[in-house]
C-alpha cells in the first residue's frame, strides 16, 4: 500500500531510508511537527537542516515517503535552493555579495583576492572544518557595498584584508 496523502502512511510500513536510531526517531519528529500543514515540505527541510547543519542524503528517502513524493522531487528541491546543503559546513560561514550592485563597486576583485587570500573557491570548507565560503545574491547593503557576512555579522565598504582577518578570528 503506498501512501496517498502526505501522512498516510501505515504504522507498520518501514522507513525506505539508512538512517536508524535516534536519526531517524528526530527526523520522524521534525515530519510529525508539520502534520497538517500545507505545503510541509520547505518547513521540514528547513528544519532538518536546523537539526543537522545540512540535509543529509539518507533523510531524502523519508521525508519522500512521509510526504507522498518521489526521491527525485526531494532532490530537486534541496538541490535547486542554494540556502540547503548537501553537505555540512564549515564552523563560521563568510557569504561574499555577488549582486549588480556590488559588482559594480568591485566584489569581483574582492570575492578573488579573498578566494585567494583564503584558499578556497565557492562553497569549499577549510580542511580543519572552520570556515566555508559562499556566493550570495544580495545581502541588503546595497549603498555599502561591496558587501560580505560573517556568520550573523553584516560588513559593508568589505575589503579582502578586512574580511581575511575576520574569517581568521573565527574560531
Amino acid at each position: 500500500m503506498q501512501p496517498t496523502s502526505n501522512f498516510d502512511r501505515p504504522p507498520n510500513m518501514p522507513p525506505i531510508a539508512a538512517l536508524e536510531g535516534e536519526s531517524l526517531v528526530r527526523l520522524q519528529a521534525i515530519i510529525a511537527r508539520h502534520r497538517g500543514d500545507e505545503g510541509p515540505l520547505l518547513p521540514i527541510l528547513h528544519d532538518v537542516q536546523a537539526e543537522w547543519g545540512m540535509i543529509p542524503e539518507s533523510a531524502q528517502p523519508v521525508i519522500a515517503q512521509a510526504l507522498g513524493m518521489s526521491r527525485a522531487e526531494i532532490h530537486g528541491v534541496v538541490s535547486f535552493y542554494h540556502d540547503f546543503r548537501q553537505e555540512p559546513a564549515g564552523r563560521h560561514v563568510l557569504r561574499l555579495c555577488r549582486a549588480e550592485a556590488c559588482q559594480s563597486v568591485g566584489a569581483d576583485a574582492l570575492a578573488q583576492q579573498v578566494r585567494t587570500a583564503l584558499g578556497l573557491d565557492w562553497h569549499e570548507t577549510t580542511p580543519d572544518g572552520r570556515l566555508t565560503l559562499e556566493p550570495v545574491f544580495c545581502l541588503g547593503l546595497c549603498a555599502c557595498g561591496p558587501s560580505a557576512q560573517l556568520d550573523d555579522r553584516l560588513v559593508g565598504r568589505a575589503t579582502a584584508d578586512r574580511l581575511v582577518a575576520l574569517a581568521g578570528g573565527a574560531r
